[in-house]
């Protein structure tokens, strides 16, 4: 059987039949194989959701200005993070081109997109927008920038539109630890101490990755804390679990930025509905033993909880 173009390119997160928070970053791009295909090669991926997605962040960012969020003092890495990404774009799709055309002029273009843009770097007047919101406007991830202060971290800036359960607006400005206050076992098991570590190790132009993993109802990409009106009312009610529940997964990258210094979060949400992840046998006999093991609080935490008995059975029958 042929499988769908999206299951074999998705993320597949889980190794082993027993998961727990943890570190768990490798060097990045790097090509993984699994079950049904390949994922990883290159650190962002524009796949054939490229343009509905970023349609769907402008339309979130108009009516919501407020997810676009920024300390005064992070202009300067918000810069640094637009031509990191443009040139990582570039270097990824043959339908966009990043060209210099002088000491600070750049030409930005997207065939995909049926965009150009000529801009003078560091002048936001020739951009016509914030550079952190335009670089938001042209890669499928959402973006995050760590100032490093007195040797911690801080989410000090950030384009946000896909969030889980969390708010760009609500954490600006909190320290790495605070941010993670609300994961169960971290500070138990001390991972949160050590990912920080971790980061504030990180070399210029160094990147890793991780990946993070939840459920969601509905394909529904933006279930962030100003939507919870909606999503949480769709947890409330029964559901079909092969057509509505989705397994959420989010490939996170971390790059130190060459110029500032800054720490970019790259967060791409990708959704796989569980009639499409029961096609293929060993992701769903996975799943069935990593989802019976898992303590409670950690099954609640990934929206498992109440939904937990009866997806068993569904993966088991």
């Amino acid at each position: 059987m042929s499988l769908p173009e999206r299951v074999r390119r998705f993320p597949w997160p889980l190794e082993g039949d027993r998961y727990r928070y943890g570190v768990n970053v490798e060097p990045a791009p790097r090509e993984h194989r699994t079950a049904a295909g390949e994922w990883g090669g290159t650190v962002l991926d524009f796949d054939a959701a490229y343009e509905s997605e970023l349609a769907e962040r402008a339309a979130i960012l108009d009516r919501d200005p407020g997810r676009h969020v920024e300390l005064g003092h992070m202009r300067a890495a918000s810069w640094d993070a637009l031509l990191h990404l443009l040139s990582e774009a570039a270097d990824t799709d043959p339908a966009m081109t990043l060209t210099r055309c002088g000491d600070r002029e750049f030409r930005w273009e997207n065939a995909r997109l049926g965009m150009s843009r000529r801009f003078r770097f560091g002048d936001e007047d020739s951009l016509g927008e914030p550079p952190l919101r335009f670089a938001a406007s042209q890669v499928p991830d959402d973006v995050v920038l760590l100032d490093e202060r007195e040797g911690r971290l801080f989410a000090d800036a950030g384009v946000v539109t896909f969030a889980s359960n969390w708010s760009i607006r609500f954490v600006l400005g909190m320290s790495f630890t605070e941010l993670h206050g609300p994961v169960p076992r971290d500070f138990a098991d001390g991972a949160i101490p050590r990912a920080e570590r971790f980061l504030l190790g990180l070399q210029p132009g160094e990147c890793y990755r991780r990946q993070n993993w939840s459920s969601t109802i509905g394909h529904r990409l933006d279930a962030s804390l100003e939507t919870y009106d909606q999503w949480g009312a769709e947890r409330a009610r029964e559901v079909d679990i092969g057509e509505s529940l989705h397994l959420r997964v989010e490939v996170q990258h971390l790059v130190r930025l060459p110029m500032t210094g800054s720490i970019m979060f790259l967060i791409r949400t990708y959704l796989l509905p569980m009639r499409e992840l029961a096609l293929v046998r060993s992701w769903r006999e996975q799943l069935a033993t990593v989802l019976a093991e898992l303590p409670d609080e950690m099954a609640d935490y990934k929206g498992y909880g109440e939904i937990r008995p009866a997806l068993l059975e569904w993966l088991r029958r």
